[in-house]
């Protein structure tokens, strides 16, 4: 009983190491990676369309602090996926062993990851909240298409649907939010069923038809699928 004890006060003490590292660095090297950021691009998305995806990716975004346990919020909000991209994306300065920290956590824990939600904290208190959707729209992972990463809704669009984002009609532009979840698994040429009926679900849950059933329910169950049934 008492090696138990030990053992779960230490890997406490390791847990809580690292989410300290992670909230210390990403308060240290905010403004330093912030001055580097492009400046915004206000309108990139319509009222509707930033309605659209945040009630499907995050739908407690303009109240939450960098997390959220809001119904169909799932494991990471919007704010924790900038987080993660703005501090530990490939070539930033002094973010090499964080990143291999961070990956040796992921390949331990899986979903469970505390070290993105620390930094989501830090970030949300030092960057507005346009300023994070606004960078979200830009770096979205979309999949793979020939080989290369799709990064961004408006590149997305062109890829995916042939037309720039301001000219995508309400369905076109549910189908790209349908694929952030998985986006290689929903991806519109390689898995067009998958796609389609996922947004079915979430058109139905848009139309206020559905709700998620909990946190975890990013799928949308109880929602209608594309042959009519839950």
């Amino acid at each position: 009983m008492k090696r138990f004890v030990r053992i779960a006060l230490l890997f406490l003490l390791l847990v809580a190491a690292y989410l300290g590292l992670a909230a210390a660095w990403a308060a240290c090297s905010y403004d330093s990676l912030a001055a580097a950021l492009p400046p915004p691009r206000p309108g990139t998305l319509s009222p509707r369309q930033s309605a659209i995806l945040l009630a499907v990716e995050d739908p407690d975004f303009h109240t939450h602090h960098g997390i959220s346990f809001a119904a169909g919020q799932g494991v990471a909000t919007l704010t924790a996926a900038v987080a993660r991209d703005f501090y530990l994306r490939d070539g930033q300065a002094g973010a090499g062993l964080l990143q291999r920290l961070y990956a040796g956590v992921q390949r331990c824990c899986k979903a469970i990851d505390l070290g993105r939600d620390a930094m989501a904290l830090v970030l949300d208190a030092r960057m507005s909240k346009d300023r994070q959707l606004d960078y979200y729209i830009g770096h979205v992972y979309m999949g793979t298409q020939a080989g290369v990463q799709v990064r961004g809704l408006a590149l997305a669009a062109l890829l995916y649907a042939g037309k720039p984002l301001a000219a995508l009609d309400e369905h076109e532009f549910v189908r790209l939010v349908a694929m952030i979840k998985a986006p290689n698994a929903y991806h519109p040429q390689r898995r067009p069923a998958a796609l389609a009926e996922r947004v079915v679900r979430i058109e139905a849950l848009l139309a206020g038809r559905c709700r998620p059933a909990g946190w975890s329910d990013t799928p949308y169950e109880a929602c209608p699928s594309s042959q009519g049934t839950p």
